[in-house]
């Protein structure tokens, strides 16, 4: 490609772009309140929750931090035994897309990316704290996001008024 032609094809408006810029650890959390006695115990089944969350911020014309929480709660007879609060972030670029597709990216394909940070993250804190290996599920980014947006739809919000 000659250097015009190159010069032509970065100067256009339309051009769509994606980077991801940064992916980093943002908070971290753990606690056992039951520890050690639940660990001289035999006969606890917990039971887990786990609970996602994220978040999208604008930081610039072209720059967004998108955020993912990951939540796992494990509980014997109503008593916590470990709670793990992990939330990693990302800096992306998104540029030339229409408002649709930047919420999509932000609140779908970046989350999506920043999950196997987030997976091997919880997996180390939990082992770390004394317990069995937590294995995050798969979790389909894509679903959530348009189960969100037909929520959003049937309360009647417009989804056009997200700050993005």
């Amino acid at each position: 490609m000659a250097e015009g032609d190159q010069n032509a094809a970065g100067n256009g408006q339309d051009e769509q772009q994606f980077f991801v810029q940064k992916v980093y650890l943002k908070d971290l959390s753990f606690e056992s309140p039951q520890a050690p006695d639940i660990f001289t115990r035999n006969d606890w089944t917990p039971e887990v929750n786990v609970q996602v969350g994220n978040n999208a911020t604008r930081l610039a014309d072209t720059a967004f931090e998108t955020e993912l929480t990951i939540t796992v709660t494990a509980t014997h007879e109503e008593k916590t035994i470990y709670l793990a609060e992990v939330q990693y972030a990302g800096v992306f670029t998104i540029k030339g897309f229409d408002d649709a597709t930047r919420r999509q990216l932000l609140g779908a394909y970046c989350p999506t990316l920043i999950f196997p940070y987030i997976r091997e993250t919880v997996s180390d804190l939990v082992m770390k704290g004394g317990f069995p290996q937590m294995v995050l599920q798969p979790i389909n980014f894509d679903a959530l996001y348009q189960q969100h947006m037909q929520e959003r739809a049937a309360q009647g919000e417009d989804a056009e008024s997200r700050p993005q």
